[in-house]
């Protein structure tokens, strides 16, 4: 095969790796661009949360109320919001198994302790957990889905490479008002600008589908996945219960005890087994605050303190999983590099978005008659309109609802994601319905006055509108509200472009031209 035939097979390649999951694509990168902050969005989906990291008076007032109110229970779990805020310090008791198993929660404020009535909501953590669960289908079906979107993403990266003949050219060429030459432009630059983090970002993810993908490694040495997890991650000492009363280890000492043993120890969740019994254990699991940190628990006697097992240093092959699985995530980042993973996945999203709407062009301009296109072109058109702004106008609709929906309203977090694929399924009914031109400019207006709602009603639901945060240096509800008029000014600009765009006619032997530069 002579060279060109190889770049035309590699440009073949390129485009219906990209264009087949094109729409799931697009959907992973959006919502997984958006759970880089995902902390600071349950913290904005929590305005009743004034705290943000754990205190000692906190550690102590949950101590003080498990006693209280479960002095007896089998299991205290104690789960800690991370440095970056956005969930309350959750105390919970169980007891009993089957029928006769009883269990309680309180929600504490995490700097104060004092118990607080906070908003159903799952926050940000329903945007991370969509980017890979796709809710509404099981989850074996979308683990799939998303490791064949992955791998799909992985061949249109390497063979978008190698059908580049002048990558360092392109990474300074955006013209506009060029029609099919401007959306070539835009998906370029958007490539390139992050190609390492786009890199990076699809094979760690496909790491961290890695048994999905890769199951024949488990199944060849052990029964079931279940057996393999019970020897990979072996379980903690284990007592059995001796009646016997005494004083229990504070939670501040538990803490003070493990991070005098573990570098950099911060806690995640706090498991008392038998609390107050001479067996009683305490568990204390790692926040994944440092890349490939520990993610196993340190076990401590529930009376003196005394050590009982300690995290197992992992092998190569775990450890370069769980690196792996930490850069994919991000969590160990810091402000400055959740930026560049939040700006490099925006970068992403448009590449995916422009691929999606350059194939229809291109299809397009290959029409003898291009006002009349058939009806597969047409109906591909109105798809992207609506996958594109429909996912957009949804988390617009997810952020508003929070703040419209009432306070103590029954399944509350599972109505704030039912109004997000509502208003999505919406939006893509309305584009399938209008004409491809006015479908985009009447959905990316849509965009921009429900993102620019965000700030107005938040403003007047709540007493941590956007002035005010400045003005208190509240900078998560200040950067969120930014955010979102930003978002709206981007959409409003976009859909004014469209609005005074004024096709010309493409010489046919120039169109062509352009797709053999595009190949």
């Amino acid at each position: 095969m002579g060279n060109q035939s190889f770049r035309q097979s590699m440009g073949w390649l390129h485009t219906w790796a990209g264009i087949l999951p094109g729409w799931l694509l697009f959907t992973i990168f959006l919502f997984g661009t958006a759970a880089f902050f995902q902390q600071e969005i349950s913290g904005w989906m929590r305005p009743e949360l004034r705290g943000q990291t754990v205190s000692s008076t906190a550690l102590r007032a949950a101590s003080i109320l498990l006693t209280a109110k479960a002095p007896d229970a089998d299991r205290w779990i104690i789960t800690l919001p991370s440095d970056r805020g956005g969930e309350p310090l959750i105390a919970t008791w169980k007891s009993g198994i089957g029928n006769a198993a009883s269990s309680g929660k309180a929600i504490l404020d995490p700097t104060s302790g004092r118990e607080i009535a906070v908003r159903d909501t799952r926050g940000g953590w329903f945007l991370y957990r969509f980017h890979f669960e796709l809710r509404y289908l099981p989850h074996w079906l979308a683990e799939i889905l998303v490791c064949a979107a992955a791998l799909a993403m992985l061949v249109a990266i390497v063979s978008g490479i190698v059908i580049h003949k002048r990558i360092f050219a392109d990474f300074f060429t955006l013209r506009f008002g060029k029609g099919q030459r401007s959306w070539l432009d835009a998906h370029n630059v958007t490539a390139i600008l992050a190609l390492p983090f786009h890199l990076m970002i699809t094979y760690t993810g496909l790491v961290t589908l890695l048994f999905t993908l890769m199951p024949w490694a488990i199944s060849a040495q052990f029964p079931d996945r279940g057996s393999y997890f019970q020897a990979a991650y072996p379980p903690g000492p284990v007592r059995n219960p001796t009646g016997q009363r005494i004083a229990s280890l504070s939670l501040n000492k538990a803490v003070s005890r493990a991070r005098s043993l573990l570098d950099g120890f911060a806690p995640a969740r706090i498991v008392v087994e038998r609390p107050g019994d001479l067996a009683s254990i305490v568990q204390l699991w790692p926040s994944p605050t440092q890349i490939g940190g520990a993610s196993d628990a340190l076990y401590l006697d529930g009376g003196t303190g005394k050590v009982m097992a300690i995290p197992a240093v992992p092998g190569i092959a775990m450890a370069s999983r769980s690196v792996m699985v930490d850069l994919h995530a991000g969590r160990f980042s810091g402000a400055v590099v959740r930026w560049l993973y939040f700006l490099s996945g925006v970068g992403g999203t448009v590449m995916v978005a422009s691929g999606l709407v350059l194939w229809t062009v291109k299809r397009r301009a290959k029409l003898l008659d291009q006002n009349r296109p058939h009806f597969g072109l047409r109906l591909v058109e109105r798809l992207n309109v609506g996958m594109i702004t429909g996912s957009c106008a949804g988390i617009a609709v997810f952020f508003l609802s929070n703040r419209l929906l009432p306070f103590d309203m029954a399944k509350r977090a599972e109505w704030e994601i039912n109004c997000l694929f509502i208003a999505w399924g919406a939006v893509l009914v309305w584009t399938l319905a209008r004409p491809v031109k006015r479908a985009w400019i009447e959905a990316l207006a849509a965009c921009a006055s429900l993102y620019a709602l965000v700030p107005v009603v938040n403003d007047l639901t709540t007493t941590r509108g956007l002035f005010p945060s400045l003005m208190a240096q509240d900078w998560i509800f200040a950067g969120f509200d930014l955010v979102m008029l930003v978002t709206a000014a981007g959409c409003a600009f976009t859909a004014w472009k469209l609005t005074i765009h004024k096709p010309k006619d493409t010489p046919r032997r120039t169109a062509r031209e352009l797709m053999e530069a595009a190949a």
